[in-house]
């Protein structure tokens, strides 16, 4: 689905964003330029789309709402840089990583380049409280992957896990896009609370939907493998819930004492067919109808129903 239906009275702003984008790699040469042109522009640019709408509800300063929005999905694009070296990942969404064409140190530090614009872009917002949360986020984020990093094969953990996981990993992030932009569009603090806790239960729902579609999406849409994350060690609420069901001698536990190509295909099996799926739909539409709930403190123009279906489309995506 292309972004025009989803973003609303932004969509052409978001433009300005990828213009940050272009900016960068135009500013590097030779083969820093090419590792930019493969991981910075493209996708539905989710991330600096709230940012740019929820500032809609105070003072529209486009100039500093861009550096907001380029700043997190700066941030956002940096992390999965390092995901792919960490995960020794050849591919992600179908296009080929850097790491598989570069050596991994150089994907290292192509990351930290990145953070480091991201930290920048952070600043040009003349925004302390932007700066902080940047600061904040990118700790509670790096916690959230050395916590699932450590935790890799282990059947130990518990939903309550999985849960504070995916809140540091992938929730915080939305949270501080819709945070920030409401601080930055001068916004009363109770609509700024409004929109974190918006961003933050959008993010929530993002995730178990990413996690329900490691198990049911179409590999050729996703650019993956159906199971990855079990391929990587890494339990998610589909495999925390048939665990729960068949706490004895279920397929998740038997490949992750000894994993195997027809032990995984087991376990994903099992795991569509045990009711967890459903289960996990149920959650992520809660996470859903939290978000939206939480829009009922701003004001109610056009732009908040653009949030609400936004909140509504993630639950149906299949990418």
């Amino acid at each position: 689905m292309k972004t025009a239906p989803l973003y609303g009275a932004v969509q052409d702003d978001l433009s300005r964003v990828e213009a940050v984008f272009d900016e960068i790699r135009a500013a590097n040469l030779g083969a820093l330029s090419q590792m930019l042109g493969m991981v910075l522009g493209g996708g539905k640019l989710m991330r600096p789309g709230l940012a740019l709408l929820c500032g809609r509800f105070g003072t529209y300063d486009l100039d500093r709402l861009v550096s907001l929005a380029a700043s997190v999905e700066l941030l956002h694009t940096a992390t999965l840089v390092h995901d792919d070296v960490i995960d020794r990942a050849d591919t992600r969404r179908g296009r080929p990583t850097v790491n598989s064409a570069f050596e991994n140190s150089t994907t290292v530090m192509l990351g930290d380049f990145l953070f480091a614009h991201a930290a920048n872009r952070a600043v040009e917002t003349g925004s302390l409280r932007v700066v902080e949360l940047f600061s904040r986020t990118l700790m509670i984020m790096a916690r959230g992957e050395i916590r699932q990093d450590l935790a890799a094969y282990d059947s130990r953990q518990t939903i309550r896990d999985y849960l504070a996981r995916i809140g540091g990993k992938t929730a915080s992030l939305f949270a501080t896009a819709c945070e920030g932009a409401g601080e930055i569009s001068k916004q009363p603090e109770e609509q700024v609370s409004a929109l974190r806790e918006y961003g933050y239960n959008f993010g929530m729902a993002f995730q178990v939907v990413d996690d329900i579609l490691d198990f049911t999406g179409d590999e050729e849409e996703m650019g993956k493998p159906v199971g990855s994350d079990l391929m990587q060690g890494t339990l998610t609420l589909p495999s925390f819930l048939l665990m729960e069901r068949s706490p004895n001698g279920n397929p998740v536990e038997a490949y992750f004492k000894a994993p195997s190509p027809e032990k995984l295909q087991a376990a994903v099996k099992m795991v569509r067919e045990s009711g967890a799926v459903e289960e996990s739909s149920r959650m992520a539409k809660d996470f859903s109808a939290r978000a939206i709930d939480a829009l009922s403190a701003l004001p109610d123009i056009a732009d908040r129903e653009t949030l609400a279906e936004l909140a509504r489309y993630i639950l149906d995506r299949q990418s």
